[in-house]
């Protein structure tokens, strides 16, 4: 079977094939990818020469090895899979790991051993639990896999022979409201697309939500998991949301439960925290936070009302983008102004405003005001979707959707 092969990713990696001092563990929201990107690892190896019996691939999610559950269930798998005698390096791949009770002091152990390089991949709930960070503190390596941004998703469509929108603004709009889920390019209508897509997050709830979180309330859960859903982007405390769900809804929570729930959707990679940075103080603002969508597509399956927010959708996608090219991001403050982001890689910043459109001349005004506060020499970009584009006070104007198309870089 042909797999779609994500090199940004696979070039981050390619540095550590033969790296068996450190596990690397991939990371990422559930169908956004990670298995395919494990089996284009092992078919490289395979395509460089390394022997077809040094490759050792397991699914831990395959009829096959559904009664392996513990790690010396696991020990006699990998065994059993290697034939004697193997001379060289061996590379283990083992996906859905989470499947494998106390896993982490087996395959440290094999680490330990020396000669095994080791993948794996599974539920981020547990991959990124307390188990994994203090048994393995020091020898694993993550690379977090995102969905398919958007030139991604037009190569996997033309790779699909899915036909493309010649209008770039067309297919961005598309993508906005589709999102990246790799396997839903597969399906033709919006509506199968919606089912796929929903089908993931009840995937995400069953499979790790429940299993590794004890939720006595449930109802309570999915109103909180709706809400933030519904409501991405949009600037967010505790406080606010209790007075909302308490006062507004009717529905009784309790801060640290409020706050567990979010944590649990953060976890599963459901919502990425974005918080603010006070640029006076250059604090964190912990209480002044925003929260953005591992997929536009959750939002589309959620709703039955297709029509984009672009303010909100725009913010979300161009942060998915960054982060899945190393950036951290942060919502910047300027006094009582507000900078959509606040971009770091390394030592450089760059900071961005986003705006579907500043024909508008008291829209322009606006979008341009926090960059007048801003003292230091770092680059800054307005991001719109207008066809025609200007230079004003040394603030880059850049189309969102060819910047992304393109495959652009803030800070080269």
């Amino acid at each position: 079977m042909r797999i779609y092969q994500r090199e940004k990713y696979l070039k981050r990696i390619r540095g550590f094939y033969h790296d068996d001092g450190m596990i690397k563990v991939i990371t990422g929201v559930r169908r956004c990818g990670k298995s395919c990107l494990m089996q284009s690892i092992a078919d490289e190896l395979a395509e460089s020469g390394v022997p077809k019996d040094c490759i050792i691939y397991i699914d831990l999610d395959s009829r096959s090895n559904r009664k392996v559950k513990t790690a010396d269930d696991l020990e006699k798998l990998i065994d059993a899979s290697t034939l004697a005698g193997v001379e060289g390096t061996k590379y283990l791949f083992i996906d859905e790991i989470q499947n494998v009770e106390e896993f982490e002091l087996l395959i440290n152990g094999y680490r330990t051993d020396g000669g095994w390089s080791i993948f794996i991949t599974g539920s981020n709930s547990y991959l990124l639990s307390g188990q994994l960070v203090t048994k393995l503190t020091g020898r694993y390596l993550e690379f977090e896999v995102f969905p398919l941004d958007f030139a991604e998703y037009i190569d996997m469509k033309r790779f699909l022979g899915k036909p493309v929108n010649d209008v770039l603004v067309g297919e961005f709009a598309e993508y906005l409201a589709l999102g990246g889920f790799p396997k839903a390019l597969e399906y033709e209508g919006e509506d199968e697309k919606r089912a796929y897509i929903k089908s993931v997050i009840q995937e995400i709830f069953e499979k790790d939500v429940k299993r590794s979180n004890k939720i006595k309330n449930v109802s309570v859960f999915d109103a909180v998991q709706t809400y933030l859903i519904n409501n991405f982007g949009a600037p967010t405390s505790l406080k606010n949301l209790l007075a909302h769900f308490n006062d507004v809804e009717k529905i009784p929570i309790k801060r640290e439960t409020l706050n567990r729930y979010i944590q649990i959707l953060v976890d599963a990679k459901i919502l990425y925290r974005c918080s603010r940075f006070d640029l006076k103080s250059r604090r964190s603002l912990t209480r002044e936070e925003k929260y953005y969508l591992a997929d536009p597509g959750f939002y589309f399956a959620m709703n039955t009302d297709a029509r984009i927010n672009y303010g909100p959708a725009l913010e979300n996608v161009l942060y998915l983008y960054l982060a899945s090219r190393g950036y951290e991001l942060s919502v910047g403050r300027i006094g009582k102004l507000e900078c959509d982001f606040i971009a770091r890689r390394r030592n450089a910043y760059a900071y961005i405003q986003v705006s579907m459109s500043i024909v508008d001349r008291g829209v322009e005004e606006r979008e341009y005001r926090p960059f007048g506060y801003i003292r230091d020499g770092y680059p800054r970009y307005l991001f719109t979707l207008d066809p025609l584009l200007q230079e004003r006070d040394g603030v880059k104007h850049l189309n969102m959707a060819s910047f992304m198309k393109d495959g652009g870089d803030l800070l080269e």
